[in-house]
């Protein structure tokens, strides 16, 4: 337990050391819900902060479980960094485990700091035990996505490829713009996206009168599942 402790420290001390991991997990995603609550530029019904909110939420997990994840893995595994420490007494299994713990610290942090936002901001949520359930999948279908180009691509096309996902994800899963914007097949594929499904499952736990899609819940547990399994089976420690 002190190995994986001190790892886990380890790793929240080198993400509180990386500016641009913190933009990507606080940054954004809070400039994007201060701005368009505040802005009236989206085509939204009711209340903007209705809406956000819960959109927001989900792109904070998207951020850390995904894009922070799979550059910052990349990275050790190009350096070795992986190949070394999977070597020592800490192991392979308390070395990932600490990587997703410090991923849920992140994430509890994110939630805290947004949430406190949108009530200032006079959001008015109702809580729903699926919200926990949505991030906790969400979690792991955007986490195995990221080990998965973490432990297959170089460490600089991680870097391209998960920031270009990430801004393609933004924009076409719901979480700021409506899917009913956008053309109809695109609007088909983005409803297959796990972070469609992520946003969908969060604002259906959090809005009053709203309900999550079956859709939603089959699509999220389907990606949990794939993602994963296919990280373990084509993750290169070197």
């Amino acid at each position: 337990m002190r190995a994986l402790a001190a790892q886990l420290r380890l790793e929240l001390t080198l993400l509180a050391r990386n500016g641009e991991s913190l933009l990507l997990t606080l940054g954004i995603p809070v400039l994007l819900l201060a701005f368009f609550a505040n802005v009236d530029v989206l085509p939204i019904e009711g209340e903007p902060i209705d809406f956000l909110a819960p959109g927001v939420i989900a792109l904070a997990v998207l951020s850390t479980s995904m894009v922070n994840l799979a550059i910052a893995t990349g990275f050790d595994r190009e350096y070795g960094v992986l190949k070394r420490l999977g070597s020592t007494p800490l192991g392979r299994p308390r070395l990932l485990a600490a990587k997703v713990l410090s991923i849920l610290v992140v994430e509890a942090v994110q939630v805290v700091v947004l949430w406190a936002l949108a009530l200032a901001l006079g959001w008015e949520p109702s809580v729903r035990a699926g919200v926990v359930v949505a991030i906790v999948l969400g979690t792991v279908a955007c986490a195995g996505l990221g080990l998965l180009m973490a432990g297959t691509l170089m460490a600089l096309v991680v870097l391209a490829a998960a920031n270009g996902l990430y801004l393609v994800l933004l924009l076409l899963s719901g979480m700021v713009v409506p899917l009913e914007e956008l053309p109809g097949p695109l609007q088909a594929v983005s409803e297959l996206l796990p972070s469609t499904a992520l946003a969908e499952a969060v604002r259906g736990s959090l809005t009053e009168g709203l309900e999550v899609p079956g859709r939603a819940w089959v699509v999220l547990a389907a990606w949990a599942v794939a993602t994963p399994l296919a990280a373990t089976r084509w993750f290169r420690w070197e």
